[in-house]
């Protein structure tokens, strides 16, 4: 009986660990509006919202909508000018990029980038980013060939990708789920135009 009580204590305390470490929040200390001065950045793990305070607006909170992520692995750091905000999944992930602009004084979304594994045959597996300032777009992707068994390399796709400008004070996970429609378009539309030109090569 007692070993089971200490088993019971020792599986309990493991839990309230592990809960402390998921649930500590990222802190970032940086000269995010360039004046000099250092910033604060923080992700509220219970809140699931960044926060950001800026000497520039005498360090008024500025903080996000709630974001959907996964505990243990998300969190922010700090880039050049700027933090990435990261959720890696499982099977998928994707990282947000922000940075302040000084013209509109705010702290806007300049890039993201996402990477999948599909399923277990990696069928539309692979990655790409797009800079929002320059709405530019690249991914490389993969589909996997059922007649050859394998997997085959998409030639890297180029395009121009629009999205509305986003900012911290506003952001919520909705332009990382048409980000990823986007992606899927894009994938099956040229996985679409490689098998028609391997059907041609064959008449």
């Amino acid at each position: 009986m007692v070993k089971v009580i200490l088993l019971i204590i020792s599986l309990f305390s493991c839990q309230m660990v592990f809960a402390q470490k998921t649930n500590t929040n990222d802190t970032l200390t940086l000269d995010m509006d360039l004046d000099g001065k250092k910033d604060t950045v923080v992700f509220d793990r219970v809140k699931a919202i960044i926060t950001c305070k800026l000497s520039t607006q005498n360090f008024k909170s500025i903080e996000s909508n709630e974001l959907d992520f996964e505990e243990y692995h998300s969190g922010i750091s700090e880039i050049k000018n700027g933090f990435s905000y990261r959720v890696p999944r499982m099977r998928a992930g994707y990282h947000m990029d922000f940075q302040y602009n000084k013209i509109v004084k705010k702290v806007q979304l300049v890039q993201m980038d996402r990477y999948e594994f599909g399923p277990a045959n990696n069928d539309g597996s692979g990655d790409s980013r797009i800079n929002l300032l320059t709405n530019d777009y690249e991914g490389d992707w993969n589909y996997y060939d059922m007649d050859l068994s394998k997997l085959i390399k998409i030639p890297t796709i180029k395009r121009k990708m629009i999205f509305p400008k986003t900012y911290l004070d506003h952001l919520d996970d909705t332009i990382v789920y048409r980000y990823s429609e986007k992606c899927a378009t894009i994938f099956n539309e040229e996985k679409t135009k490689m098998l028609k030109a391997k059907a041609f090569k064959k008449t």
